[in-house]
């Protein structure tokens, strides 16, 4: 199934400061120390339209990069149950799936705060949003976690992220992530495969890969 995608370059919003980021700042910083650049972008993909705020020190600020694109066509949500978002992406799916109830996690507080700001925005009431890579609740099983991981933490922070999805998805469960081909997707798969015991590749354009694993009963 083709799905048609548009994305709008958004605009800056008036009043923002235009002072330069920080260099030493990156999406999987914590408190980011850019100034605010609150910036005004629109999803359109498979007949959902998102309008979202967002911000300096957060990923692809100015833009909803190819790579989540990819992974949000070619992986659908459940009928329903629990979806769990390790970075910003779940709103769509949020969208998509009304009842599915979608946690996103985030470790940078900037990220965390313009995810409740626009599913508010957004009307989107089954969002839960969470300061951590995980939901604290350590008894919550979902159906679906999908994740376009942050390459930049390093290694080890990227195996925490598949050895923790394996434990949080229920039996039949699947996990998906995104990464760019250039970036060690490939590698990035065989990790996956060594935690759930299977991978597949999902799709790829861009110089991006989508692939998914099976959580086996």
């Amino acid at each position: 199934m083709v799905i048609a995608m548009a994305i709008r370059r958004g605009r800056t919003v008036l009043g923002a400061s235009r002072r330069s980021v920080n260099v030493n700042d990156h999406y999987y910083s914590k408190q980011p120390r850019a100034a605010h650049q609150p910036y005004e972008l629109r999803l359109e993909l498979g007949g959902i339209e998102l309008s979202l705020i967002s911000d300096a020190g957060v990923f692809s600020r100015r833009a909803v990069d190819s790579g989540t694109l990819i992974l949000l066509s070619h992986v659908p949500p459940p009928q329903g149950g629990l979806i769990l978002d390790i970075g910003p992406i779940g709103l769509y799916y949020a969208a998509s799936c009304p009842r599915c109830i979608v946690h996103m996690t985030d470790v940078n507080t900037r990220a965390v705060a313009l995810s409740r700001q626009n599913a508010s925005r957004n009307g989107l009431v089954n969002v839960v949003v969470h300061e951590s890579t995980f939901p604290p609740d350590a008894d919550l099983r979902f159906d679906l976690i999908i994740t376009n991981p942050p390459i930049r933490a390093g290694r080890r922070v990227l195996l925490e992220i598949f050895a923790g999805a394996q434990q949080r998805l229920h039996p039949g469960g699947r996990f998906a992530f995104v990464a760019r081909t250039q970036q060690g997707a490939k590698r990035l798969a065989t990790d996956v495969e060594r935690y759930f015991g299977n991978v597949s590749d999902v799709a790829r354009g861009g110089g991006y890969r989508v692939y998914a694993a099976v959580k086996e009963s």
